[in-house]
């Protein structure tokens, strides 16, 4: 007979959503979902519980605390416990799946609770690479907000010819709302018909 193993740590409620603190029981790992898809299918089982905000087009990693403060990569955000701040992570009841926008992924469990960072950072290195290709070089603005980012992301790149001529970046607030930003859209069919091309 097998006794069953108890999780370190469970979620608090049955009934809603519960924020709770980073840096007590786990950190988090945050990525914009589309990269998450692509760094969990090179996870495999190697993958803890995942947690998938559609809200935001967001996805999260457990880890373990104090593991992850010093990574680096393209719109991939730690989320730990500061000295001088809280920082909380909404955090869905066990038993939620993707009928609900803030769901489980892959459900916590004895054998799916934290993932190892050692696993993870080089499945996200690879997912924001494969995801949101080369490192564009020095600041860009953005095609929306017109502000500086520091991690642009390409959006298109239009071509007349052989020749590139227009790049379009976007912030990574910015990134996720453009293929159905219908203003920016009509703007450049407007700047297309005005130049006497169309598609």
């Amino acid at each position: 007979m097998t006794t069953p193993r108890t999780l370190p740590w469970t979620p608090p409620n049955t009934e809603d959503i519960v924020p709770l603190p980073v840096g007590r029981w786990w950190d988090a790992v945050s990525a914009p979902t589309t990269v998450a898809d692509r760094a969990l299918e090179l996870l495999g089982r190697d993958s803890g519980a995942v947690i998938q905000d559609d809200t935001y087009g967001k996805t999260y990693w457990l880890i373990r605390t104090n593991t992850a403060r010093s990574w680096c990569l393209r719109q991939i955000r730690v989320l730990t416990e500061l000295a001088d701040e809280s920082t909380l992570l909404g955090v869905p009841p066990a038993t939620w799946g993707p009928e609900h926008p803030t769901h489980w992924r892959i459900p916590l469990g004895p054998d799916r609770y934290l993932t190892d960072p050692d696993h993870l950072v080089p499945a996200l290195r690879r997912a924001v690479d494969d995801v949101l290709g080369p490192v564009p070089e020095g600041r860009q603005l953005c095609y929306r907000c017109q502000l500086p980012t520091d991690e642009p992301v390409l959006l298109t790149m239009e071509h007349s010819g052989s020749v590139a001529s227009a790049t379009i970046y976007a912030c990574p607030t910015h990134a996720r709302d453009y293929p159905r930003d219908a203003v920016t859209r009509a703007a450049a069919i407007h700047r297309a018909l005005d130049q006497g091309r169309t598609r």
